[in-house]
């Protein structure tokens, strides 16, 4: 009699993850939620934990899934309420209300021999438990802990009332979402032990500005997911939320070709122009011409069918049309055209968060090959601290550095003269390439100055050139050799046969 030797059987395949019906926040998790699992959302009054669990559900419609909403604290016309406001109908979701009858304030209904925990917290169970018999969802919220945490009464009886629930959905294969407001005096960690992930939303209120809310996912077992703060924020049509910027996620092979300005003066003093997938800082005083250079990159960029994307902090965007058309730049059919997208920044309105995330979808979605930010003074104040403002800068500009995209950033110091200058924001080490501009004055008059400080892709002029902006554009001189001191704004003309005559206007 011969043997068959059996073969190994192989591991189940894990189930495709729930999608929890935001985007971003199935980014951050990893895909999804795993199913048949119990998760803790935690929050705040007005963090949004209402909202997203609304679509989880309706996630779970769409998908034809049967759904259950377990309230314990806000009524049914509530909860149609929230949904109205966002423009949504709950046709699918089965809410259920376990809220206290109206004549529970009856002198009758109170209870006297038994502790209210004894006797309403087994009710509630029941209740529970026969809605779920009879729809058999597969998703289901209880909204919130915090009551089910008052009828329990104490600590081990609430713990084990949800290890309880816990198999109970566990055994029918369902996916249970938990709410908590967290207005208990002591915040426990019961469940959060319990839970197969924790997710924590958070609204912070700036000492001036919109408040500004972000999440971070504090455990998921046995998956993968984007640790940190992730911005956030409610808007009608639910949560949108912002995922991290992760520059190693996102590496791509870049050749660095050279992108002109169209000013053969400026491109020879950047030997040849900029080079994609670099950084360039153009750092000096106020009015110095800072905008308009990096703008000429742009406009540049624009006529060569490329995309252009400008994230303007200090001007309206009427302001830059009116600006640039001064100066003989036609940018305004561009803008129309979509070739260069010019996106006004508001400091106290924008979450550092969703400024990334507008970055992003510029190249990635417009494919821009250009992006200028100006200034690095406004993305300063758009920082809820500023001590993360270089991490967070170093991170996108490695992310569009490996996109390929050229990116000009714009620092305006502190003054308007001489060497004391100082920048609030010290980005020139992350930068590929620093452009210093300055003022300095020569025979009773006030002139500006451009010079390259640093690059790294290749050689440039190391010579200081007159600039001046007018009705014609840009104009760039020759190199500034019949001065010394320039950069300290009060040049000593210099005598001698190799002094030069040139005049810094020319």
């Amino acid at each position: 009699m011969s043997t068959v030797t059996p073969h190994a059987s192989a591991p189940p395949s894990p189930s495709a993850p729930l999608g929890t019906g935001v985007a971003g926040l199935d980014d951050i998790l990893g895909g999804g939620l795993t199913p048949g699992r119990l998760y803790l959302v935690e929050g705040t009054p007005g963090s949004g934990k209402t909202t997203i669990a609304m679509q989880f559900l309706m996630e779970g419609v769409r998908q034809g899934e049967p759904v259950l909403y377990i309230t314990l604290s806000e009524t049914a016309d509530e909860l149609e309420g929230v949904a109205h406001s966002h423009g949504w109908h709950l046709d699918g979701i089965e809410i259920r209300e376990m809220l206290p009858a109206a004549d529970a304030l009856s002198p009758d209904e109170q209870y006297t021999v038994f502790h209210p925990s004894e006797v309403e917290l087994g009710e509630t169970t029941v209740r529970i438990l026969a809605d779920v018999e009879r729809i058999n969802p597969t998703r289901v919220v209880f909204d919130s802990l915090s009551e089910l945490r008052l009828l329990a009464g104490s600590s081990l009886r609430y713990r084990r009332q949800i290890l309880a629930l816990k198999q109970f959905f566990a055994g029918r294969h369902c996916t249970v979402m938990l709410l908590d407001d967290m207005t208990a005096t002591e915040h426990d960690l019961q469940v959060q032990s319990i839970s197969h992930a924790v997710l924590r939303m958070e609204q912070i209120t700036p000492d001036y500005g919109n408040s500004r809310r972000r999440l971070t996912v504090l455990k998921y077992r046995g998956q993968a997911f984007r640790g940190g703060y992730h911005d956030y924020k409610i808007v009608r049509g639910g949560l949108t939320v912002f995922p991290r910027l992760v520059a190693a996620e996102h590496v791509e092979p870049v050749r660095q070709t050279k992108l002109p300005s169209g000013l053969q003066e400026l491109d020879d003093l950047l030997g040849g122009g900029i080079e994609r997938g670099t950084s360039t800082l153009f750092v000096g005083a106020p009015g110095t011409g800072k905008s308009s250079v990096a703008m000429q990159f742009a406009l540049a960029a624009a006529e060569r069918g490329e995309t252009a994307a400008l994230f303007i902090f200090d001007e309206s965007v009427a302001t830059l049309r009116t600006r640039c058309e001064g100066m003989g730049m036609p940018i305004g059919g561009l803008i129309d055209s979509g070739l260069i997208r010019v996106r006004q920044i508001d400091p106290a309105e924008l979450s550092p968060g969703e400024f990334v995330h507008e970055i992003r979808q510029a190249v990635q979605e417009h494919h821009a090959s250009v992006v200028v930010i100006d200034s690095l003074n406004g993305y300063l104040n758009a920082m809820p601290d500023e001590r993360f403002l270089i991490v967070q800068l170093h991170e996108l500009l490695t992310f569009l550095g490996q996109a390929g995209v050229a990116t000009l950033l714009i620092g305006a110091q502190h003054g308007l003269i001489g060497s004391q200058m100082h920048s609030p924001v010290d980005a020139s080490y992350l930068a590929d390439a620093i452009v210093l501009m300055r003022y300095f004055e020569a025979d009773g008059e006030v002139h500006q100055a451009i010079s390259v400080l640093k690059k790294r892709s290749g050689l440039h002029e190391r010579s200081i050139r007159s600039f001046t902006m007018g009705a014609r554009g840009i104009l760039l001189g020759p190199p500034l050799r019949q001065f010394r001191g320039i950069l300290t704004g009060v040049p000593v003309p210099l005598q001698g046969p190799g002094a030069g005559t040139d005049s810094p206007s020319a």
